[in-house]
């Protein structure tokens, strides 16, 4: 029987596609550089806010200096912003509702700055609804190290093998293989089967309402 269930949070509990894109675009402009179709940030984000900010910025722009001062005013938007259009997926809000009555623990895990995390998931979800959440934390190493999970599991108290990681990104399934979970890679958020596949998925699935199945054990 599964104990727990661990998930990410951009692209698998909520669509943040379009406050991201607002964020990283507005920022861009404010430096008077290209701005980018809001697909394409399905590949700039989901290693941090470092990491998108350099991605986005033209290569040119990228030392330190001005990756530090692009994080922060990304940062200040995004913290303005970050739930303008975001919503939950279609049916995550059964989902979840499902894995409680089921007796199943919930937590979640994002590379989103932790404060940023906590907000977020207060604001669509209440603060009841899950048992622990965390975001990147100073001292923590960003996902697809372990570290994050690896907390999780301890504050719920459960073990890696019941408990499914279930996340969109290749980040998302190695994560899941380095704290010794079971990777589930879902195909409505920012990334491709192929990429689930491909960085290690034990299981796919195409709607969260499919996530039930996996409750009793899967196989």
């Amino acid at each position: 029987m599964i104990e727990a269930v661990l998930f990410d949070l951009d692209g698998t509990l909520l669509n943040t596609l379009d406050d991201l894109a607002d964020s990283g675009n507005h920022v861009m402009s404010l430096s008077g550089w290209p701005t980018h179709e809001t697909d394409a940030y399905k590949y700039f984000v989901g290693d941090g806010v470092v990491n998108l900010v350099t991605r986005i910025m033209p290569e040119s722009a990228r030392s330190p200096d001005e990756i530090e001062r692009v994080r922060k005013a990304f940062v200040e938007h995004y913290q303005a912003h970050a739930v303008d259009k975001t919503r939950p997926y279609d049916g995550v809000t059964d989902m979840l509702g499902a894995i409680a009555k089921a007796g199943v623990k919930m937590a979640v895990v994002s590379n989103k700055p932790d404060a940023q995390t906590q907000y977020t998931v207060s604001q669509f979800f209440g603060s009841n609804r899950f048992d622990f959440a965390v975001g990147n934390r100073q001292g923590l190493k960003l996902k697809p190290a372990p570290d994050i999970a690896v907390l999780a599991l301890n504050e719920l108290g459960v073990s890696p093998d019941r408990t499914l990681f279930v996340g969109d990104t290749g980040v998302d399934m190695r994560t899941a293989k380095n704290a010794a979970c079971i990777a589930v890679g879902v195909t409505w958020g920012f990334r491709t089967k192929e990429e689930l596949l491909e960085n290690g998925a034990d299981h796919i699935i195409d709607s969260p309402g499919e996530l039930a199945a996996l409750l009793n054990g899967p196989h």
